[in-house]
Protein backbone atom coordinates (compact mmCIF):
# COMPACT_ATOMS: atom_id res chain seq x y z
CA UNK A 1 0.00 0.00 0.00
CA UNK A 2 2.87 2.40 0.63
CA UNK A 3 4.46 1.40 -2.39
CA UNK A 4 1.14 2.40 -4.01
CA UNK A 5 1.10 5.65 -2.63
CA UNK A 6 4.51 6.40 -3.08
CA UNK A 7 4.12 6.02 -7.09
CA UNK A 8 0.91 8.11 -6.64
CA UNK A 9 2.51 10.76 -5.17
CA UNK A 10 5.65 11.07 -7.17
CA UNK A 11 3.71 11.07 -10.49
CA UNK A 12 1.30 14.28 -9.19
CA UNK A 13 4.89 16.16 -8.12
CA UNK A 14 6.44 15.17 -11.67
CA UNK A 15 8.65 11.68 -10.97
CA UNK A 16 7.54 11.00 -14.36
CA UNK A 17 11.01 12.29 -15.03
CA UNK A 18 12.85 9.26 -13.11
CA UNK A 19 10.69 6.64 -15.13
CA UNK A 20 11.30 8.54 -18.34
CA UNK A 21 15.11 8.31 -17.83
CA UNK A 22 14.22 4.68 -16.55
CA UNK A 23 12.96 3.86 -19.73
CA UNK A 24 16.08 5.11 -21.70
CA UNK A 25 14.34 8.22 -23.49
CA UNK A 26 15.80 10.47 -26.33
CA UNK A 27 14.35 12.86 -27.97
CA UNK A 28 15.95 14.51 -31.58
CA UNK A 29 15.21 17.82 -31.96
CA UNK A 30 15.33 20.45 -34.76
CA UNK A 31 16.72 18.66 -37.50
CA UNK A 32 14.99 18.02 -41.25
CA UNK A 33 13.79 14.38 -41.46
CA UNK A 34 14.25 12.67 -44.41
CA UNK A 35 12.42 9.42 -43.67
CA UNK A 36 12.84 7.07 -46.51
CA UNK A 37 9.58 6.83 -48.08
CA UNK A 38 10.48 9.59 -50.58
CA UNK A 39 7.91 12.46 -49.85
CA UNK A 40 8.77 16.30 -48.73
CA UNK A 41 11.16 16.13 -45.78
CA UNK A 42 10.16 17.19 -42.58
CA UNK A 43 11.58 20.53 -40.75
CA UNK A 44 11.90 20.87 -37.61
CA UNK A 45 11.10 17.54 -36.69
CA UNK A 46 11.25 15.51 -33.08
CA UNK A 47 12.41 12.14 -32.73
CA UNK A 48 11.16 10.32 -29.31
CA UNK A 49 13.30 7.52 -29.12
CA UNK A 50 11.96 4.86 -26.02
CA UNK A 51 14.72 2.21 -25.65
CA UNK A 52 15.33 0.56 -29.48
CA UNK A 53 12.80 1.58 -31.01
CA UNK A 54 11.01 4.97 -32.61
CA UNK A 55 8.25 6.17 -30.44
CA UNK A 56 6.89 9.15 -31.88
CA UNK A 57 7.37 11.90 -34.65
CA UNK A 58 5.97 15.13 -34.74
CA UNK A 59 7.29 18.96 -34.92
CA UNK A 60 9.07 21.22 -33.15
CA UNK A 61 5.88 23.05 -31.20
CA UNK A 62 3.54 20.00 -32.02
CA UNK A 63 4.59 17.11 -29.85
CA UNK A 64 5.18 16.73 -26.37
CA UNK A 65 8.96 15.82 -25.58
CA UNK A 66 8.73 13.13 -22.32
CA UNK A 67 10.09 14.64 -19.33
CA UNK A 68 13.14 13.15 -18.15
CA UNK A 69 14.19 12.68 -22.04
CA UNK A 70 17.52 12.76 -22.91
CA UNK A 71 17.10 15.67 -25.89
CA UNK A 72 19.68 15.77 -28.53
CA UNK A 73 19.86 18.90 -30.21
CA UNK A 74 19.96 18.11 -34.42
CA UNK A 75 19.26 21.76 -35.20
CA UNK A 76 20.90 22.45 -38.96
CA UNK A 77 21.27 18.74 -39.67
CA UNK A 78 19.62 15.94 -41.66
CA UNK A 79 18.27 13.16 -40.31
CA UNK A 80 17.95 9.60 -42.50
CA UNK A 81 17.29 6.30 -41.71
CA UNK A 82 20.57 4.61 -41.44
CA UNK A 83 22.41 3.50 -44.46
CA UNK A 84 22.62 0.07 -46.39
CA UNK A 85 25.50 -1.25 -48.41
CA UNK A 86 24.14 -4.38 -49.85
CA UNK A 87 27.67 -5.70 -51.37
CA UNK A 88 30.28 -5.57 -48.38
CA UNK A 89 33.01 -8.48 -48.13
CA UNK A 90 33.79 -7.61 -44.04
CA UNK A 91 36.52 -10.43 -44.48
CA UNK A 92 39.10 -8.53 -47.04
CA UNK A 93 40.45 -4.52 -45.89
CA UNK A 94 41.55 -3.26 -49.46
CA UNK A 95 44.54 -5.53 -49.97
CA UNK A 96 45.58 -5.72 -53.49
CA UNK A 97 46.66 -9.58 -52.93
CA UNK A 98 44.20 -11.91 -52.49
CA UNK A 99 46.63 -14.54 -52.26
CA UNK A 100 48.72 -13.40 -49.78
CA UNK A 101 45.76 -12.58 -47.90
CA UNK A 102 44.28 -15.57 -48.28
CA UNK A 103 46.81 -17.66 -47.07
CA UNK A 104 47.80 -15.13 -44.35
CA UNK A 105 45.37 -14.14 -42.70
CA UNK A 106 42.23 -16.21 -42.41
CA UNK A 107 42.83 -16.96 -38.50
CA UNK A 108 41.90 -13.74 -37.76
CA UNK A 109 38.99 -12.93 -39.76
CA UNK A 110 36.44 -14.04 -36.85
CA UNK A 111 38.72 -12.32 -34.70
CA UNK A 112 40.15 -9.10 -35.94
CA UNK A 113 39.50 -8.66 -39.34
CA UNK A 114 35.69 -9.14 -39.60
CA UNK A 115 35.25 -7.04 -36.12
CA UNK A 116 36.98 -3.68 -37.68
CA UNK A 117 35.40 -3.88 -40.98
CA UNK A 118 32.30 -3.88 -38.99
CA UNK A 119 32.96 -0.92 -36.72
CA UNK A 120 34.08 1.17 -39.68
CA UNK A 121 31.13 0.43 -41.77
CA UNK A 122 29.16 1.48 -38.59
CA UNK A 123 30.63 4.73 -37.81
CA UNK A 124 30.76 5.67 -41.59
CA UNK A 125 26.46 5.63 -40.84
CA UNK A 126 26.20 2.03 -42.25
CA UNK A 127 23.47 0.49 -39.64
CA UNK A 128 22.52 -2.94 -41.89
CA UNK A 129 25.04 -4.51 -44.45
CA UNK A 130 24.77 -7.53 -46.83
CA UNK A 131 28.47 -9.48 -46.28
CA UNK A 132 28.56 -11.52 -49.90
CA UNK A 133 31.38 -14.31 -49.21
CA UNK A 134 33.21 -15.18 -46.27
CA UNK A 135 33.50 -18.70 -44.09
CA UNK A 136 30.53 -19.81 -42.35
CA UNK A 137 31.77 -20.29 -39.18
CA UNK A 138 32.89 -16.47 -39.01
CA UNK A 139 29.60 -14.69 -41.05
CA UNK A 140 27.36 -16.37 -38.51
CA UNK A 141 29.51 -15.68 -35.28
CA UNK A 142 30.42 -11.79 -36.21
CA UNK A 143 26.48 -11.25 -37.23
CA UNK A 144 25.17 -12.94 -34.07
CA UNK A 145 28.11 -11.07 -31.75
CA UNK A 146 27.33 -7.90 -33.36
CA UNK A 147 22.75 -8.64 -32.38
CA UNK A 148 23.92 -9.70 -28.95
CA UNK A 149 25.74 -6.41 -28.19
CA UNK A 150 28.92 -7.58 -27.85
CA UNK A 151 30.26 -6.22 -31.23
CA UNK A 152 29.93 -2.81 -32.61
CA UNK A 153 28.79 -3.14 -36.22
CA UNK A 154 25.34 -2.61 -38.96
CA UNK A 155 23.30 -5.67 -38.65
CA UNK A 156 24.32 -8.25 -41.02
CA UNK A 157 22.94 -10.27 -43.23
CA UNK A 158 24.96 -12.55 -44.46
CA UNK A 159 25.45 -15.61 -47.25
CA UNK A 160 28.67 -17.60 -46.31
CA UNK A 161 30.69 -19.11 -48.84
CA UNK A 162 29.96 -18.35 -52.11
CA UNK A 163 28.08 -21.15 -54.13
CA UNK A 164 29.92 -22.16 -57.78
CA UNK A 165 31.41 -24.78 -60.03
CA UNK A 166 34.72 -25.20 -58.50
CA UNK A 167 36.26 -22.76 -56.08
CA UNK A 168 39.87 -21.02 -57.03
CA UNK A 169 42.81 -22.97 -55.88
CA UNK A 170 43.75 -22.22 -52.05
CA UNK A 171 39.61 -20.65 -51.30
CA UNK A 172 37.87 -23.61 -50.33
CA UNK A 173 37.27 -21.79 -47.20
CA UNK A 174 34.67 -19.56 -48.38
CA UNK A 175 33.63 -20.81 -51.93
CA UNK A 176 31.87 -23.76 -52.51
CA UNK A 177 32.02 -25.99 -55.66
CA UNK A 178 28.78 -28.27 -56.51
CA UNK A 179 29.22 -31.41 -58.43
CA UNK A 180 25.62 -32.12 -59.73
CA UNK A 181 22.26 -30.82 -59.00
CA UNK A 182 22.25 -33.04 -55.43
CA UNK A 183 25.34 -31.63 -54.36
CA UNK A 184 24.23 -28.27 -55.55
CA UNK A 185 20.76 -28.94 -52.97
CA UNK A 186 23.27 -30.35 -50.64
CA UNK A 187 25.60 -27.45 -50.07
CA UNK A 188 22.23 -24.84 -49.82
CA UNK A 189 20.58 -27.17 -47.32
CA UNK A 190 24.00 -27.22 -45.30
CA UNK A 191 24.24 -23.31 -45.44
CA UNK A 192 20.44 -22.95 -44.78
CA UNK A 193 20.47 -25.46 -41.58
CA UNK A 194 23.52 -22.33 -39.78
CA UNK A 195 21.46 -19.75 -40.49
CA UNK A 196 22.58 -18.11 -43.36
CA UNK A 197 20.47 -14.91 -44.67
CA UNK A 198 20.52 -15.41 -48.83
CA UNK A 199 22.70 -17.65 -51.42
CA UNK A 200 25.70 -16.14 -53.08
CA UNK A 201 26.02 -17.51 -56.63
CA UNK A 202 29.41 -16.11 -58.83
CA UNK A 203 30.14 -18.13 -61.97
CA UNK A 204 27.62 -19.79 -62.89
CA UNK A 205 27.79 -20.01 -66.07
CA UNK A 206 30.09 -22.26 -65.75
CA UNK A 207 27.77 -24.58 -63.86
CA UNK A 208 25.27 -26.86 -65.94
CA UNK A 209 21.43 -25.67 -65.58
CA UNK A 210 20.65 -28.75 -63.31
CA UNK A 211 22.87 -27.82 -60.74
CA UNK A 212 22.14 -23.80 -60.93
CA UNK A 213 18.00 -24.63 -60.81
CA UNK A 214 19.20 -26.81 -57.68
CA UNK A 215 20.55 -23.49 -56.08
CA UNK A 216 17.81 -21.51 -56.80
CA UNK A 217 14.91 -23.68 -55.65
CA UNK A 218 16.44 -25.71 -52.82
CA UNK A 219 17.24 -21.91 -50.86
CA UNK A 220 13.52 -20.45 -52.57
CA UNK A 221 12.29 -23.58 -50.63
CA UNK A 222 13.88 -22.58 -47.56
CA UNK A 223 13.15 -19.44 -47.89
CA UNK A 224 16.22 -17.53 -49.16
CA UNK A 225 17.05 -15.07 -52.02
CA UNK A 226 19.20 -15.39 -54.17
CA UNK A 227 22.43 -13.23 -54.96
CA UNK A 228 24.17 -13.68 -58.43
CA UNK A 229 27.10 -12.08 -59.73
CA UNK A 230 26.46 -10.22 -63.35
CA UNK A 231 29.42 -9.85 -64.81
CA UNK A 232 29.56 -11.88 -67.76
CA UNK A 233 26.11 -12.38 -70.31
CA UNK A 234 25.42 -15.97 -69.80
CA UNK A 235 25.82 -15.09 -65.83
CA UNK A 236 22.93 -12.47 -66.38
CA UNK A 237 20.95 -15.17 -68.99
CA UNK A 238 21.29 -17.76 -66.64
CA UNK A 239 20.29 -16.05 -63.77
CA UNK A 240 17.23 -14.32 -64.88
CA UNK A 241 15.99 -18.04 -67.02
CA UNK A 242 16.09 -20.08 -62.87
CA UNK A 243 14.53 -16.98 -60.75
CA UNK A 244 17.64 -15.12 -59.27
CA UNK A 245 16.49 -12.22 -57.49
CA UNK A 246 19.35 -9.43 -57.44
CA UNK A 247 22.29 -9.11 -59.72
CA UNK A 248 25.79 -7.70 -58.60
CA UNK A 249 28.06 -5.45 -60.13
CA UNK A 250 28.12 -3.13 -63.53
CA UNK A 251 30.06 -6.25 -65.83
CA UNK A 252 30.61 -7.06 -69.34
CA UNK A 253 34.14 -5.79 -68.84
CA UNK A 254 34.53 -3.13 -71.61
CA UNK A 255 31.61 -3.59 -73.83
CA UNK A 256 30.08 -0.62 -74.10
CA UNK A 257 26.61 -1.35 -73.51
CA UNK A 258 24.25 -4.51 -72.58
CA UNK A 259 23.40 -6.45 -75.47
CA UNK A 260 19.38 -5.99 -76.36
CA UNK A 261 18.62 -9.73 -75.49
CA UNK A 262 19.61 -9.24 -72.21
CA UNK A 263 17.81 -6.08 -71.73
CA UNK A 264 14.37 -7.66 -72.95
CA UNK A 265 14.91 -10.11 -70.70
CA UNK A 266 15.67 -7.80 -67.98
CA UNK A 267 12.23 -5.91 -68.82
CA UNK A 268 10.57 -9.44 -69.72
CA UNK A 269 10.63 -9.93 -65.59
CA UNK A 270 10.39 -6.29 -64.26
CA UNK A 271 6.84 -6.86 -66.11
CA UNK A 272 6.02 -9.06 -63.88
CA UNK A 273 4.61 -7.38 -60.95
CA UNK A 274 3.23 -10.53 -59.45
CA UNK A 275 7.18 -11.94 -58.78
CA UNK A 276 7.78 -8.61 -57.13
CA UNK A 277 10.94 -6.05 -58.09
CA UNK A 278 14.02 -7.44 -59.76
CA UNK A 279 16.52 -6.02 -57.89
CA UNK A 280 20.53 -5.03 -58.92
CA UNK A 281 23.36 -3.59 -57.02
CA UNK A 282 25.43 -2.07 -59.34
CA UNK A 283 28.91 -1.49 -57.41
CA UNK A 284 29.48 1.19 -59.63
CA UNK A 285 32.45 3.59 -57.64
CA UNK A 286 35.29 1.12 -57.23
CA UNK A 287 35.43 1.34 -60.77
CA UNK A 288 34.47 4.89 -61.81
CA UNK A 289 37.06 6.43 -59.31
CA UNK A 290 39.52 4.48 -60.07
CA UNK A 291 41.49 6.62 -61.82
CA UNK A 292 41.43 9.34 -59.57
CA UNK A 293 42.38 7.46 -56.49
CA UNK A 294 45.20 5.82 -58.36
CA UNK A 295 46.20 9.56 -59.00
CA UNK A 296 45.32 11.37 -55.91
CA UNK A 297 46.28 9.08 -52.73
CA UNK A 298 44.43 11.37 -50.18
CA UNK A 299 42.09 8.74 -49.82
CA UNK A 300 43.90 5.70 -49.61
CA UNK A 301 46.61 7.82 -46.86
CA UNK A 302 43.17 8.58 -44.84
CA UNK A 303 43.38 7.06 -41.27
CA UNK A 304 40.08 6.09 -40.95
CA UNK A 305 40.35 2.94 -42.50
CA UNK A 306 43.02 1.97 -39.89
CA UNK A 307 40.35 1.36 -37.41
CA UNK A 308 40.13 -1.85 -35.36
CA UNK A 309 43.46 -3.02 -37.50
CA UNK A 310 46.44 -3.58 -35.39
CA UNK A 311 49.70 -2.19 -37.14
CA UNK A 312 51.08 -4.75 -38.95
CA UNK A 313 47.95 -5.54 -41.04
CA UNK A 314 47.90 -1.91 -41.55
CA UNK A 315 51.35 -1.84 -42.87
CA UNK A 316 50.85 -4.91 -44.92
CA UNK A 317 47.91 -2.97 -46.77
CA UNK A 318 49.69 0.07 -47.46
CA UNK A 319 52.53 -1.70 -48.44
CA UNK A 320 50.43 -3.54 -51.26
CA UNK A 321 48.49 -0.71 -52.23
CA UNK A 322 51.64 1.58 -52.70
CA UNK A 323 51.64 1.77 -56.41
CA UNK A 324 47.91 1.56 -57.53
CA UNK A 325 49.23 1.89 -61.24
CA UNK A 326 50.65 -1.57 -61.02
CA UNK A 327 47.79 -3.54 -59.35
CA UNK A 328 47.03 -6.43 -62.27
CA UNK A 329 43.33 -6.62 -60.68
CA UNK A 330 42.39 -2.59 -62.14
CA UNK A 331 44.53 -2.67 -65.74
CA UNK A 332 41.81 -2.89 -67.76
CA UNK A 333 39.65 -0.50 -65.28
CA UNK A 334 40.48 2.47 -67.24
CA UNK A 335 38.94 1.33 -70.40
CA UNK A 336 35.45 -0.08 -68.30
CA UNK A 337 35.45 3.69 -67.09
CA UNK A 338 33.81 5.18 -69.86
CA UNK A 339 31.02 2.47 -70.27
CA UNK A 340 29.42 2.72 -66.68
CA UNK A 341 26.95 5.75 -67.43
CA UNK A 342 25.72 4.03 -70.73
CA UNK A 343 25.20 0.81 -68.68
CA UNK A 344 24.06 2.27 -65.40
CA UNK A 345 20.92 4.15 -67.35
CA UNK A 346 20.31 0.73 -69.30
CA UNK A 347 19.80 -0.62 -65.99
CA UNK A 348 18.27 2.14 -64.73
CA UNK A 349 15.67 2.04 -67.65
CA UNK A 350 14.73 -1.56 -67.41
CA UNK A 351 12.84 -0.98 -64.42
CA UNK A 352 15.31 -3.02 -62.05
CA UNK A 353 15.26 -1.89 -58.75
CA UNK A 354 18.98 -0.32 -58.03
CA UNK A 355 20.69 -0.65 -54.87
CA UNK A 356 23.28 1.10 -52.79
CA UNK A 357 26.46 -1.89 -52.52
CA UNK A 358 30.36 -1.05 -53.05
CA UNK A 359 32.30 -4.13 -53.12
CA UNK A 360 33.99 -2.52 -50.22
CA UNK A 361 36.90 -4.56 -48.99
CA UNK A 362 38.44 -4.90 -52.50
CA UNK A 363 41.60 -3.47 -53.29
CA UNK A 364 42.13 0.28 -52.32
CA UNK A 365 37.85 0.12 -51.24
CA UNK A 366 38.00 0.72 -47.34
CA UNK A 367 34.71 0.28 -45.39
CA UNK A 368 34.89 3.41 -43.72
CA UNK A 369 34.68 5.52 -47.46
CA UNK A 370 33.16 3.10 -49.72
CA UNK A 371 29.22 3.34 -49.22
CA UNK A 372 29.03 7.39 -49.39
CA UNK A 373 31.29 7.41 -52.51
CA UNK A 374 28.81 5.19 -53.90
CA UNK A 375 26.02 7.50 -53.19
CA UNK A 376 28.38 10.61 -54.27
CA UNK A 377 28.86 8.78 -58.01
CA UNK A 378 25.29 8.07 -58.06
CA UNK A 379 24.22 11.55 -57.30
CA UNK A 380 26.96 13.74 -59.10
CA UNK A 381 28.40 12.04 -61.97
CA UNK A 382 25.60 9.93 -63.18
CA UNK A 383 22.81 12.32 -62.48
CA UNK A 384 20.69 10.04 -59.72
CA UNK A 385 17.65 12.25 -57.80
CA UNK A 386 19.34 12.19 -54.38
CA UNK A 387 16.00 11.13 -52.76
CA UNK A 388 16.59 8.13 -55.52
CA UNK A 389 20.18 7.47 -54.38
CA UNK A 390 18.94 7.48 -50.53
CA UNK A 391 15.94 5.23 -50.71
CA UNK A 392 18.62 2.75 -52.63
CA UNK A 393 20.41 2.53 -49.23
CA UNK A 394 17.16 2.89 -47.15
CA UNK A 395 14.09 1.79 -48.12
CA UNK A 396 14.53 -0.81 -50.72
CA UNK A 397 17.07 -3.01 -49.22
CA UNK A 398 15.18 -3.24 -45.86
CA UNK A 399 12.09 -4.59 -48.50
CA UNK A 400 14.74 -7.01 -50.08
CA UNK A 401 15.61 -8.80 -46.80
CA UNK A 402 12.12 -8.48 -45.76
CA UNK A 403 12.37 -6.95 -42.57
CA UNK A 404 10.56 -3.13 -43.72
CA UNK A 405 8.25 -3.18 -40.83
CA UNK A 406 11.26 -2.56 -38.82
CA UNK A 407 14.21 -0.92 -40.11
CA UNK A 408 14.89 1.06 -43.50
CA UNK A 409 12.69 4.11 -42.63
CA UNK A 410 12.39 6.34 -39.75
CA UNK A 411 8.83 5.71 -38.71
CA UNK A 412 7.11 4.77 -35.47
CA UNK A 413 7.55 1.72 -33.91
CA UNK A 414 10.71 0.70 -36.26
CA UNK A 415 14.06 0.30 -34.99
CA UNK A 416 15.64 3.89 -34.25
CA UNK A 417 18.41 3.18 -36.97
CA UNK A 418 18.96 7.01 -37.67
CA UNK A 419 21.96 8.76 -38.94
CA UNK A 420 22.79 12.74 -39.04
CA UNK A 421 24.75 15.14 -40.70
CA UNK A 422 25.13 18.98 -40.39
CA UNK A 423 23.89 20.60 -44.03
CA UNK A 424 21.36 19.77 -46.65
CA UNK A 425 22.18 16.17 -47.85
CA UNK A 426 19.57 16.47 -50.80
CA UNK A 427 21.69 19.20 -52.23
CA UNK A 428 25.25 17.73 -50.71
CA UNK A 429 25.43 14.51 -51.00
CA UNK A 430 28.94 14.08 -50.42
CA UNK A 431 28.41 15.50 -46.47
CA UNK A 432 27.62 11.59 -46.06
CA UNK A 433 31.58 11.19 -46.24
CA UNK A 434 31.47 12.69 -42.58
CA UNK A 435 28.62 11.45 -40.63
CA UNK A 436 28.02 13.44 -37.41
CA UNK A 437 25.49 11.31 -35.43
CA UNK A 438 24.95 7.67 -35.59
CA UNK A 439 21.98 5.89 -34.07
CA UNK A 440 21.51 2.28 -34.26
CA UNK A 441 18.43 -0.06 -32.42
CA UNK A 442 18.52 3.33 -30.11
CA UNK A 443 21.80 3.43 -29.28
CA UNK A 444 23.97 6.57 -29.92
CA UNK A 445 27.36 5.24 -31.34
CA UNK A 446 28.30 8.86 -32.37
Amino acid sequence: MKTRLLLTALLLLGGIGVFAQQKNLKALVGGTLIDGYGSHPLRNSVIIIEGEKILKIGQVGQIDIPAGAEIISTEGMSLLPGLWDMHVHLMINGHSNYTHWDKKYPKLFGSVIMPSSAKQLLMAGVTSARDLGAPLEESIAVRDAINAGKLDGPTLYVSGPFIQKEPYPGTELFRWGVNGAEDARNKVRKLAKAGVDCIKLIDHDQMTMEELKAVVDEAHKNKLKVVGHAHRPEEIRRGLSVGVDCFEHTGLSSAPEYPNDILNQIKERTAQMNLGPLFWTPTIEGLYNYTYNRDNREKLDDPSWHLGLPDSIIADIKQSIEHPDRMAYFQLTPMRQPTLAKKFQQLKETGVVLLIGTDSGIPMKFHSQSTWNELDVWVNHLGVDPMYAIRAATYWPALFHGVADQVGTVTEGKYADIIGVRGDVLRYINLLQDVDMVIKHGKRYK
